[in-house]
């Protein structure tokens, strides 16, 4: 678990202190009592209002289970989130209700989010009724109309079903039905994953522009490090349910601590052919654990390049990988845990 950098702040919007979710499996065979399965497993982070912060990492890394209890759709195990200083534990139902509407996530694949048999009027709308905003049909209209065009999209949109749109433009009606209910935080997962390539940087390009006009604070989960880089103040890199690494995006970007950030950040190509032909990409071996079976020590170590150099191709993992847990410390401007980074930097 990252600690919490610093002391609370009134800037601070979101906040979440030890969060943990364990869920319970299924029982195998001769087994009396299921694995638990630590989905997140101690995870600390604030995010100042208007900023931007970035979660990283492979898929089954803990990512979407986060943002869902970030917006009250799961409760933690332990620890606990904070929006405005509100913690979401003491909420009830309807309370958590409520909260939605200054908390709202951004599903990745609008199909799936946006009822087919809508129009898209009919989408905008059903939230602003929802939560009561609107004090009549002709209130709501205008504010359907101004929404749209804010999200680049024309009035002739409004009647339109989903199945008649782009996947760009689905998308920015799922931002457009998230905004209409002007909120102080967006949760975005995966945001542009399911869109055309030629159409993300449309998307990445309206979202921070809405940021700006808004004033909104983003949470954007992702296994995409270039988008990292355009967009997000922050960045915690999750694997196996824990932050490894976190820090200002620029500082993690430029200079990656931590072996796993480093294995992401060698896969993302660059424009410039003089610096591919130098790249060197780094390929993690192996698969990522069950969050159900965890590996003993640093739960990175089976799959960890870092360890396996120091092993000098023995294929003997350094004792203190597979036993001890290690501790975060602070590390060329990051929060890294990891025993050995150090001498990953040195030799770089």
């Amino acid at each position: 678990m990252l600690p919490l950098p610093e002391q609370p702040r009134p800037a601070d919007v979101v906040v979440a202190d030890a969060v943990k979710l364990h869920f319970r499996g299924r029982a195998g065979f001769l087994q009396r009592r299921p694995p638990a399965i630590r989905a997140v497993d101690g995870v600390s982070f604030r995010i100042p209002r208007g900023s931007c912060f970035a979660i990283v990492g492979e898929s089954g890394s803990g990512k979407s289970t986060l943002a869902r209890m970030l917006v009250g759709l799961l409760r933690p195990s332990e620890g606990e989130v904070f929006i405005d200083g509100e913690p979401l534990s003491a909420k009830s139902e309807a309370d958590l209700r409520a909260l939605r509407r200054r908390v709202q996530l951004v599903l990745q694949d609008p199909r799936a989010s946006i009822d087919p048999r809508m129009r898209v009027g009919s989408v905008l709308e059903e939230a602003l009724i929802v939560h009561g905003l609107g004090r009549n049909g002709a209130e709501r209209h205008e504010r359907m109309r101004r929404v749209i065009r804010q999200v680049g999209l024309g009035e002739e949109h409004l009647d339109r079903f989903a199945n008649e749109l782009s996947g760009g433009q689905r998308q920015r009606v799922a931002i457009a039905r998230a905004i209409i209910c002007e909120p102080e935080v967006l949760v975005l997962d995966e945001p542009v994953s399911a869109l055309d390539v030629s159409v993300q940087a449309q998307i990445i390009n309206l979202l921070m522009d809405i940021q700006e006009a808004l004033g909104l604070t983003y949470v954007v989960i992702t296994h995409d490090l270039a988008l990292v880089g355009h967009m997000a103040d922050q960045v915690g890199v999750m694997y196996l349910g824990t932050f490894v690494e976190a820090g200002p995006a620029e500082t993690v970007i430029a200079r990656p601590q931590h072996p796993y950030t480093a294995s992401l950040l060698s896969l993302v190509a660059t424009a410039d052919p003089h610096i591919e032909q130098r790249r060197t990409v780094t390929i993690l071996e192996g698969t990522v654990p069950s969050p159900a079976a965890l590996p003993t020590g640093c739960t990175f170590h089976t799959r960890c390049p870092l360890a396996r150099r120091l092993a000098g191709g023995t294929g003997d993992i350094p004792t203190r990988c597979k036993a001890q847990v290690p501790e975060p410390r602070p590390l060329g401007g990051s929060l890294v845990t990891c025993h050995f980074a150090e001498q990953a930097e040195n030799a770089a």
